[in-house]
């Protein structure tokens, strides 16, 4: 099958004027183009575009997002992350509707507001514990001081850059590349790069960054980030390469 650009357009939401700036900057080239100068899109144009609008979402520029579909020619591992971004999304927002409409409810009955339920889905701090225990109390407050500063637009461009190491570890992966490839060492370069950034600024040590790996395998709530115990494996053995070859013990 195939779609015309103006089905496209209103399918999406996307503008006519949108697709063509596309294909003029050959991020979405049309499957073909007909007699009458019109353009068409087939299946696999469609779900491009559809990666596309998605990394939109997450704040990334035009520029960027080429370089991410660039390394990434296996749609079906990069949707897959994607759904999973999307899921986890989701559940912070159910729990920040149910935390909303409890609040309205003992409003309305006029009984006492009670924080611990009041702030459920807005908590970034979920692994305060695991932070804590592993690299003290000061990690965690750095890392939590840092986050508080960041204004919507810093929040923004810190998912994207999470979701672009995700992808980016999902299509290596695919693609048979060891952990050792430049490509994915790459990847953990910039891997350390955001901890560090999300420490606060102070540097990871090998062990606490080669830690860091280890626990994205061990606890399913982070591997869910990866795409699963295989992903976050992968991710894991790609940062420990990077920190034998890059940190000092």
């Amino acid at each position: 099958m195939e779609w015309s650009i103006q089905q496209i357009a209103r399918l999406t939401g996307t503008t006519s004027r949108a697709l063509r700036h596309y294909d003029d900057i050959a991020l979405l080239p049309p499957s073909r183009i007909g007699a009458n100068g019109y353009r068409y899109y087939d299946e696999r144009a469609l779900t491009r575009l559809q990666r596309i609008l998605l990394l939109r979402e997450l704040g990334l520029g035009l520029p960027a997002i080429a370089e991410v579909l660039a390394g990434q020619t296996d749609d079906a591992a990069a949707l897959r992350v994607h759904a999973a971004v999307l899921r986890e999304e989701r559940d912070r927002l159910e729990r920040r509707i149910r935390s909303v409409e409890t609040t309205l409810a003992t409003m309305e009955r006029k009984e006492p507001l009670m924080a611990e339920t009041m702030f459920d889905g807005f908590d970034h701090t979920q692994y305060e514990e695991e932070v804590v225990e592993r690299w003290g109390a000061e990690a965690h407050a750095a890392s939590d001081r840092w986050y508080r500063s960041l204004d919507e637009q810093g929040r923004a461009a810190l998912a994207a850059e999470q979701q672009v190491l995700q992808e980016g570890f999902a299509a290596a992966l695919a693609r048979g590349d060891a952990p050792e490839a430049a490509p994915v060492q790459e990847l953990a370069a910039r891997q350390y790069a955001m901890v560090r950034t999300g420490w606060g600024g102070t540097a990871p040590s090998r062990e606490a960054f080669t830690g860091l790996g280890e626990m994205y395998v061990a606890d399913e709530r982070f591997a869910r980030h990866y795409g699963g115990v295989e992903g976050a494996a992968f991710v894991r053995d790609a940062m420990r390469v990077w920190a034998e070859a890059n940190l000092a013990d």
